[in-house]
């Protein structure tokens, strides 16, 4: 027993240690600007092809961060995925497979990363190669296990058009559109059996678990063995309530620009005042690091004429963002910290609440952290977790 805690209290450690050096030197790398190449504009979104098809795949490199090299076989890639309102699109991504050796099958891990901002230069395949993307350490412990990796960037970062940021079944589609192409891409040695785990945390807790409720009706030719999402933000509008005014206000307006990209109707221009249109102006071109700066402790109305949250059409599309409303097919580990400065934790627990009474196999974990070390903390549990999956042992669901 002893011996099995200084284990986990090493890997913890360890991942606490990594993370925090890519974090720290990924603020210190990380490129400016926000243009669009010209190679990822002439996709076309509306070529024939269907969900996970590969548009495009060039050779990459995964740095877990700037000072390590690994024996990786990495791939950029574009790829057919679908909107929120379900017209064709493109959405770009990585693909990563240990240069182990291996021969045979290996597990997938389609993994959603949290907040990286709406600027195409803050994509995680932009940072992979540096290894400035924020989430690489975390990415590399599934590496280490002989796992491949699909990594999507999300629609409209990394390729043409505003970042639908925060819209879930967008999310979601990308996320398992993401593990179908990397299972067409030739070199892989990926195929459709392949078994397949989803995990993400904060907007990658939302994509990974709308990647979960939709796989069913989405993408049932995907052999999902089950997910690992953490500090979901499952219900929106309770969301931008705790963060009004606070550490996260900025994320707000990013997630109200995230929307408006989605549903262009909802027409957020018409609400903002000249301190929103500066804010939204600075969002929508930095990284996360100057976004949340931009609208720390802004509070709705400083940076509006009128609430649009107030407005049925605004409700309607934040609601239908919320989980819980379908049964995931597969099993979940869900996690989520006591003290989350910025995803309550009575969120988390609705939506375990949510899910188990639905029936779901889910392994519910609580931790007595906040929102980015219950990131750091929590992957070596949901990792683990997934390893088990993989392997075929039974589940410990405590609902």
């Amino acid at each position: 027993m002893q011996s099995t805690v200084r284990r986990i209290r090493h890997t913890v450690l360890a991942a606490l240690a990594a993370l925090a050096l890519t974090t720290a030197l990924t603020a210190a790398a990380a490129p400016a600007g926000a243009t669009t190449t010209a190679a990822h504009a002439a996709a076309s979104a509306t070529s024939t092809g269907q969900p996970g098809d590969i548009v495009s795949a060039e050779p990459s490199r995964f740095m877990p961060n700037p000072l390590v090299l690994t024996s990786t076989r990495a791939w950029k890639i574009r790829y057919r995925s679908t909107t929120a309102t379900g017209a064709p699109n493109v959405v770009s991504g990585t693909v990563l497979v240990p240069d182990d050796g291996r021969t045979g099958q290996r597990p997938l891990v389609t993994y959603a990363v949290g907040t990286v901002g709406l600027a195409d230069n803050c994509a995680p395949s932009r940072g992979f190669p540096t290894g400035t993307t924020a989430e690489g350490s975390l990415i590399w412990q599934a590496l280490l296990r002989g796992w491949a990796v699909a990594v999507t960037d999300y629609e409209g970062l990394g390729t043409p058009g505003t970042h639908t940021y925060t819209v879930g079944r967008a999310e979601g589609q990308a996320v398992l559109d993401a593990a179908r192409a990397a299972e067409r891409l030739p070199g892989t040695g990926l195929n459709a059996d392949t078994p397949v785990g989803i995990m993400g945390y904060s907007q990658g807790g939302q994509a990974s678990s709308w990647a979960a409720e939709i796989h069913d009706s989405y993408a049932p030719d995907l052999n999902v063995r089950g997910t690992a999402t953490g500090g979901v933000p499952a219900d929106l509008l309770k969301v931008a309530d705790f963060n009004n005014g606070g550490v996260g206000a900025g994320l707000i307006l990013a997630a109200a620009v995230g929307h408006d990209a989605a549903y262009p109707a909802l027409d957020l221009a018409k609400y903002l005042n000249d301190n929103g249109r500066s804010v939204v102006n600075i969002v929508k071109t930095q990284c996360v690091a100057i976004d949340a700066i931009a609208g720390l402790f802004q509070r709705i109305d400083q940076v509006t004429v009128s609430n649009p949250l107030y407005q049925a059409d605004w409700q309607s599309a934040l609601r239908a963002d919320a989980l819980g409303t379908h049964a995931p097919d597969a099993p979940v580990y869900l996690y989520h910290g006591v003290i989350d400065e910025l995803i309550p934790y009575t969120v988390g627990q609705q939506l375990r609440a949510d899910w188990c009474a639905k029936g779901v196999d889910v392994q519910w974990q609580s931790m007595p952290l906040g929102h980015i070390t219950g990131a750091i903390a929590g992957s070596p549990f949901a990792m683990a977790w997934l390893a088990d999956r993989f392997a075929g042992h039974p589940t410990a669901g405590n609902c």
